[in-house]
């Protein structure tokens, strides 16, 4: 059963000086949230909607000194601990998925670059997300400076969520010995892509596939606007002496190499790409592997920008916020993971961006997605 809103936020501690505050924090929260619901992007639209339905929040919230300004959402936004809210997201997450058992979670980062639109390249203010793939969740989130420290945050989030039985997908940053050990200390499955920042086992896997006449593979296509794709996945099983050599031998108990050779067809040509990754699965099965290489990409289809529907950036308009003072950016994307979690998990044939729609329309409908 889902948690409602204020029970939701009732644990988040108040930054503000005690007894000096004209609005509660739980209020805040929730119309901020509510807010992004209902196609709302800002400070500003967080004041418009509390004026435009205060008969109705009224019947919901204690409002002791009516609608706060957009100053004081400004302010309060900018003071949470971010760590507060990312439990919040978690917990709400891990609420309307019940658990994390054989479930594929997808750790990527992205940057937000409203918050810091002068740095380029890999400086910034990026999010790393965890990500149910099955289930469109977000279930954890940590910030981080630079991209490259990437590499320490995902041991971080790792530790934040309980991963006992659950397969985890990392791009090509996370596949590092370290974390590929410390989620299988945790009791997990790890899928981490390969590339050259891994010199020598990449080398060694593509040796392994020149050499290795595997017949075990699986091939799927798919068709989808004007786009025709097929994706070759051929799987090699290391042998308990292969487990032992010097290279391979580094990665906590690795017993497959997956080769993913992708064809993409469209008006504009024909591209080809090949990708591999390692994992620790102990299942022989080249079409389970074609599924979780495509389930990752899910964190980038559904949740960050690179493709259709960009829930956060065009649905959300993430990129186009300016909020960027202290703490603020942090905790609107957390705000809008909710917003998006909660919206998914609406059972009725709508699209995200028209549930958004009807619930800024209907009180009932958003009533149904806050759990009042």
């Amino acid at each position: 059963m889902s948690k409602s809103i204020q029970d939701l936020f009732a644990g988040v501690p108040d930054p503000r000086v005690v007894n000096r505050c004209s609005h509660k924090l739980c209020d805040i929260l929730f119309i901020a949230l509510s807010t992004l619901i209902c196609n709302g992007e800002d400070f500003e639209d967080m004041v418009e909607f509390a004026y435009q339905r205060l008969d109705w929040l009224s019947t919901i919230l204690e409002l002791p000194d009516g609608i706060p300004s957009h100053d004081t959402f400004n302010r309060v936004l900018q003071r949470i601990e971010p760590k507060a809210l990312q439990k919040c997201l978690s917990e709400d997450g891990q609420v309307l998925l019940d658990t994390l058992n054989e479930k594929q979670l997808s750790v990527d980062g992205k940057k937000l670059r409203g918050a810091s639109p002068t740095s380029k390249g890999n400086s910034g203010l990026y999010i790393l997300s965890a990500w149910v793939s099955e289930n469109n969740l977000c279930v954890g989130q940590t910030k981080v400076e630079d991209k490259s420290n990437e590499i320490t945050a995902i041991p971080e989030l790792l530790d934040s969520l309980d991963i006992q039985g659950a397969t985890i997908s990392i791009d090509a940053i996370g596949c590092q010995k370290a974390i590929a050990t410390k989620i299988v200390e945790q009791q997990a499955e790890y899928l981490l892509a390969l590339k050259k920042n891994q010199e020598q086992t990449f080398e060694q896997v593509e040796d392994s596939f020149r050499f290795n006449e595997s017949t075990c593979f699986n091939e799927e296509w798919e068709y989808d606007h004007g786009r025709y794709e097929t994706r070759r996945c051929t799987l090699i099983k290391l042998s308990e002496e292969e487990q032992k050599d010097e290279i391979y031998s580094q990665w906590k108990d690795l017993r497959h190499l997956v080769k993913i050779q992708a064809s993409r067809q469209s008006s504009k040509g024909i591209t080809q790409q090949t990708r591999y990754y390692l994992s620790n699965a102990p299942l022989s099965d080249p079409a389970y592997f074609n599924n979780l290489v495509r389930g990752h990409w899910s964190i980038e289809n559904q949740l960050h920008r690179r493709a259709a529907p960009w829930h956060l950036d065009v649905t959300f308009g993430e990129d186009a916020c300016r909020a960027r003072s202290q703490n603020a950016p942090e905790n609107l994307n957390i705000l809008r993971k909710i917003a998006l979690q909660r919206i998914t998990q609406m059972k009725d044939k709508l699209s995200k961006k028209k549930r958004r729609y009807r619930a800024s329309l209907n009180n009932d409908y958003l009533k149904q997605v806050l759990v009042i």
